[in-house]
């Protein structure tokens, strides 16, 4: 069996071969194989909510009061969170924040500090 890539667009792993497209039966989108490895290189990149690009050890800073999944606390616009460090998937930030302890966080909610 072929090892395929998962959907750019929602992650699936059930994508098939259809002529010279790739095509993800849960979302129908389609897309070349050339154009798979664009969509590789772009999510490499993380930017913040100003556009500003992040890099692993970067010290970020909360815009947004955030609620803590699991918890009734909320973690408060204007946290700092320090060493940073970039991760695939929704949520491509992973940080240990004081007081909370370990969390992950999108980057669209974040700014460079």
């Amino acid at each position: 069996m072929t090892d395929l890539p998962n959907c750019p667009k929602c992650n699936s792993e059930y994508t098939y071969e259809d002529g010279n497209m790739l095509v993800c039966p849960e979302c129908s989108h389609e897309w070349s194989l050339e154009q798979n490895t664009a969509f590789a290189e772009a999510d490499k990149i993380v930017k913040d909510a100003n556009g500003n690009v992040l890099n692993d050890g970067d010290t970020v800073t909360v815009i947004k009061d955030l609620k803590v999944k699991g918890s009734s606390s909320v973690l408060k616009i204007g946290t700092k969170v320090r060493n940073i460090r970039l991760v695939d998937g929704d949520h491509d930030i992973d940080c240990k924040i004081d007081g909370f302890g370990a969390m992950k966080l999108k980057s669209e909610f974040v700014k460079k500090a």
